[in-house]
């Protein structure tokens, strides 16, 4: 096998599993609604097949207790959607706001990301990738933590469709320059609020509790929306 051909191995993760307290109905959840929206991260995903029609396909790496996943599903239906989350409280609270609100559209993963992205998703199968705060380690000794590297670029590159959006956002202005940076320096990808800078909101990315608590104390928050270029 070639260096070209190699998969990206991270060595160093960019989460620690916090499990946190499981309510009884967050586990109820995960025993018996996992079958319904849950994929197991053992094989390539056909998205066709696992949602039953051929629609744009977003991922969201990290998406907490699943409120915006939620809301960005609700709002978009015309749209799949696939959420990773390695915290099994904020998947179970998803599932069950799933099976509550009767949304078929979302679909949940329960496992280190890069290894999905590696193992699980076809290349050039999604149009929209989606990393909402994820930790900073803001420390600097722990900066290399990370998920946002240069490895990780390229290998969010390969899974984009041309002409599909890798959108971060932060609350962290340090994690926002490093994000602009790394991702700035790959051929793979075009800054489309031009060279530099960082995007207006989206209206399609909800304003989360966590971000208002974070406006109110005076916070400020930063998104990156970048083009998958040909």
């Amino acid at each position: 096998m070639s260096n070209d051909t190699l998969p990206f191995t991270r060595k160093i993760r960019s989460f620690v599993r916090r499990e946190g307290r499981m309510t009884a109905a967050q586990q109820r959840a995960l025993q018996e609604l996992w079958p319904r929206y849950g994929i197991d991260s053992n094989a390539m995903i056909d998205p066709a097949a696992l949602f039953g029609r051929s629609a744009p396909l977003t991922l969201e790496i990290g998406f907490g207790n699943g409120d915006t996943l939620l809301a960005m599903a609700q709002a978009s239906p015309e749209t799949d959607f696939i959420g990773i989350e390695v915290h099994r409280p904020g998947v179970g609270r998803l599932l069950q706001a799933l099976d509550d609100q009767h949304i078929s559209n979302v679909r949940v993963m329960c496992d280190d990301a890069v290894e999905i992205l590696q193992h699980c998703l076809p290349d050039h199968s999604l149009q929209r990738l989606l990393l909402f705060f994820p930790d900073p380690w803001h420390k600097k000794r722990h900066h290399k933590r990370r998920i946002v590297q240069p490895e990780f670029v390229e290998l969010l590159a390969k899974k984009l469709q041309p002409g599909g959006i890798l959108h971060m956002a932060t609350d962290w202005e340090n994690y926002a320059e490093h994000m602009l940076e790394v991702v700035s320096v790959s051929s793979a990808f075009r800054n489309s609020a031009g060279p530099g800078r960082y995007s207006e909101k989206p209206e399609y990315r909800p304003i989360t509790k966590f971000e208002l608590r974070g406006q109110r104390l005076g916070h400020g928050v930063w998104d990156l929306l970048f083009e998958r270029v040909q």
